[in-house]
């Protein structure tokens, strides 16, 4: 894709807003980052009295706010964020866009698959109403039967922001601690590159995981 860009070592903050700079620009682009730090993020539609946010405030974890849908999720140092924009004009964009994630998403099926990493985007497993990445709606990237990134959009009048994450790790004891589930095995669900063997350094990663998404997207 003529627009990749790869950020290391960024507040997830910093991350929106060069994603929602992007969104404004409306042109073909893809983003990757390495976050800095522990964030709670949250939909657009989430409520600024949400027993998972006030969960974060006691436990004096830093919120912030997506512009795109679905509930909450953690995210942990050195874990991955993309994106990918999109005209809605563009064909790749298509009428399907909101069950295209695994279209949209497959360069990190093709990243991941270059270290001997069978992943791949599954429907969403509808084990929590709070945890997004365990919730009903959308795809997740699954790796041994186990959630290893997930996935949300922004559709604005011209344009599609389709941005997620990749977990490098995983801390089930907060995220236990932030979400109510009806299980508490559910957590176990969830994992991390680094509990599958891949330990690859997090900006090389993102290096490549920006490129598979240019790349699978006919745009590289």
């Amino acid at each position: 894709m003529g627009n990749l860009r790869v950020d290391a070592a960024t507040p997830f903050s910093s991350a929106l807003r060069t994603q929602e700079e992007l969104l404004r620009r409306g042109e073909p682009a893809v983003h990757l980052a390495v976050l800095s730090g522990t964030v709670l993020s949250v939909g657009v539609g989430v409520p600024e009295d949400a027993p998972y946010v006030r969960r974060a405030d006691s436990l004096g974890v830093p919120t912030a706010r997506r512009s795109s849908g679905g509930t909450g999720i953690l995210h942990l140092d050195r874990d991955l964020v993309w994106a990918v924009v999109l005209p809605r004009s563009d064909p790749r964009v298509g009428r399907d866009f909101v069950r295209a994630y695994p279209r949209l998403g497959a360069g990190l099926v093709t990243a991941l698959a270059g270290h001997g990493v069978s992943a791949s985007w599954v429907p969403a497993p509808g084990l929590s109403a709070e945890y997004c990445p365990l919730g009903p709606r959308g795809y997740v990237l699954e790796l041994d039967g186990a959630v290893v990134g997930a996935a949300a959009q922004h559709l604005t009048g011209s344009t599609l922001l389709h941005h997620g994450t990749l977990s490098l790790s995983v801390d089930r004891a907060l995220v236990a601690q932030l979400f109510a589930f009806p299980d508490p095995s559910i957590v176990e669900r969830l994992t991390g590159l680094d509990e599958q063997g891949l330990r690859e350094r997090p900006d090389r990663l993102a290096g490549e995981v920006g490129g598979a998404l240019a790349s699978d997207l006919g745009t590289a």
